[in-house]
């Protein structure tokens, strides 16, 4: 199961569109994702501020902006899950 994280903020439009899109691909990969507010911590504020939304898959950064559902699952297809990665 790959593990994808999406750094956002409220009232982020396009936030809000990279988190309609993972939902409408939930049944089509092995994902789980969640959101983290970017405002509720200064270090991230300071960190990611001007580059929302932000998605990470499996702690690799891989979109910033703007995520097309085809080019997410080609990236998650590619990605190693924490458990896969070789040691």
């Amino acid at each position: 199961m790959h593990e994808v994280l999406v750094y956002s903020r409220k009232g982020c439009h396009l936030c809000d569109v990279v988190k309609e899109t993972l939902a409408q691909l939930r049944g089509e990969a092995d994902f789980e994702w969640r959101e983290v507010d970017i405002d509720a911590d200064p270090e991230l504020c300071e960190k990611y501020n001007d580059e929302i939304p932000v998605v990470f898959i499996d702690g690799r950064k891989a979109f910033k902006y703007h995520m097309d559902g085809r080019r997410f699952l080609r990236a998650l297809a590619g990605a190693h899950g924490p458990q896969d990665s070789p040691r």
